[in-house]
């Protein structure tokens, strides 16, 4: 294994960690005696995999329904001196419940102390407000994490988003109550506009940790045939993966473990990695060409044209997430990938807001056609498209399932 530090933390990472999203038996809070033996057990197999491959950073949430309490089973047997474990809380107007959510977490876990801890989702004015305090002024969760830092119960404090970029800058430039030690936030091949954050964050030393680049990255691990030509001969999964630790700011990757053989593909990439100033150039060259031939150029960039948020859109349509999905499954097939977010405008809540075309007939595109350069009829047509390409069945989050 390959480690890195971890910023500030001075944590020496494993530029893999065990995301603990997928291998709990449910979404749900469900007490331990009703968690089945085969599921428990194969959680425990997944983590004693990830430490065999030097994988020792567990990372979970209060969030993931079951992923707390069984991994209280098995932590507690495990040397602690070798492992870096992360929780994450949301946080909430009240300090008092953020505080006792992650006792609670910690309680679960059955340990003494975690070494990372996440405000868990800073993803809108709301929770970063609930985070730093209001008008950024200070107090809040960020300062209750300091205050159970000083306990001795969490090492490090940072935060998790999915915010807008504008927002994680001023999460990260946010400077009192110690301001954030680390980062989790998305960026990958598909979805590089974080990168002023990760630039941000590495002048600030902070520890960066991207978010499940193997599923919001792509679904990766199950990717069409025309994506699986262009990147040959590597598997598109380990592309993304030697893209993103390519960049020495990149400290380490979620790798959302459901069983332990899922390790086996993403780790692999490690035998690449002193080639990748060699594989990356011209498979980028194949992945932009084939992008060029689908999208026309004022469409090939959506969060570049003057096209409003989503609270301020005509019937509250994220448009540019939705043509940036668009994109991908003209240009790769990525129509699977696609449905799976489209879908989920509408049922993401902050963590994915805004709505798809499903209304866009009756909405008034007039303003957006001009202010986009794109024209009314025009943008009408595009998002008509899009919805007769991805829009199907409604989706849930994971965690709403």
């Amino acid at each position: 294994m390959l480690y890195r530090r971890f910023g500030r933390t001075n944590l020496q990472m494993p530029v893999f960690s065990c995301g603990g999203m997928r291998y709990q038996y449910k979404w749900q809070d469900t007490p331990l005696a009703e968690i089945p033996p085969d599921n428990q057990a194969n959680l425990e197999a997944t983590i004693r995999r990830s430490l065999e491959l030097g994988i020792n950073h567990i990372e979970t949430a209060r969030g993931y329904g079951s992923s707390e309490r069984q991994l209280g089973v098995i932590l507690p047997t495990l040397p602690r001196e070798k492992l870096i474990i992360q929780t994450k809380v949301s946080p909430d107007q009240d300090p008092a419940a953020f505080t006792k959510n992650f006792e609670d977490s910690l309680a679960r876990l059955k340990l003494s102390h975690v070494d990372l801890f996440s405000l868990h989702g800073i993803n809108d004015a709301q929770t970063l407000e609930h985070a730093i305090g209001k008008d950024g002024r200070g107090g809040a969760c960020l300062e209750a994490a300091r205050k159970i830092q000083k306990r001795g119960l969490a090492r490090h404090i940072g935060f998790s988003t999915h915010a807008p970029t504008p927002l994680i800058l001023d999460a990260i430039r946010h400077e009192k109550d110690g301001g954030f030690d680390y980062i989790n936030l998305h960026w990958y091949w598909i979805f590089q506009k974080n990168w002023p954050a990760i630039e941000e964050a590495t002048r600030r030393d902070m520890g960066i940790f991207i978010i499940s680049p193997a599923d919001k990255g792509g679904k990766l691990y199950d990717p069409p045939a025309k994506l699986k030509a262009l990147c040959a001969p590597l598997h598109p999964l380990v592309f993304n993966m030697l893209f993103c630790l390519a960049r020495k700011e990149i400290h380490t990757l979620s790798l959302g473990a459901a069983r332990p053989s899922d390790f086996d593909l993403q780790v692999s990439s490690l035998e690449y990695l002193p080639r990748a100033a060699e594989l990356l150039p011209p498979t980028l060259a194949r992945l932009d060409e084939a992008f060029a031939a689908a999208v026309p150029p004022e469409l090939r960039d959506p969060f570049a044209l003057h096209l409003p948020e989503w609270q301020n859109a005509p019937q509250q349509m994220n448009i540019p997430l939705m043509l940036w999905l668009r994109n991908l499954a003209l240009a790769y097939d990525m129509k699977s990938y696609g449905e799976m977010r489209y879908n989920l405008l509408g049922n993401g809540g902050h963590w994915f807001p805004g709505l798809n075309a499903a209304n866009a007939a009756a909405a008034d595109l007039r303003a957006v056609g001009t202010s986009s350069g794109l024209g009314e009829q025009p943008l009408r047509a595009i998002l008509k498209q899009t919805h007769e390409i991805l829009g199907h069945a409604s989706i849930k989050r994971l965690s709403q399932s």
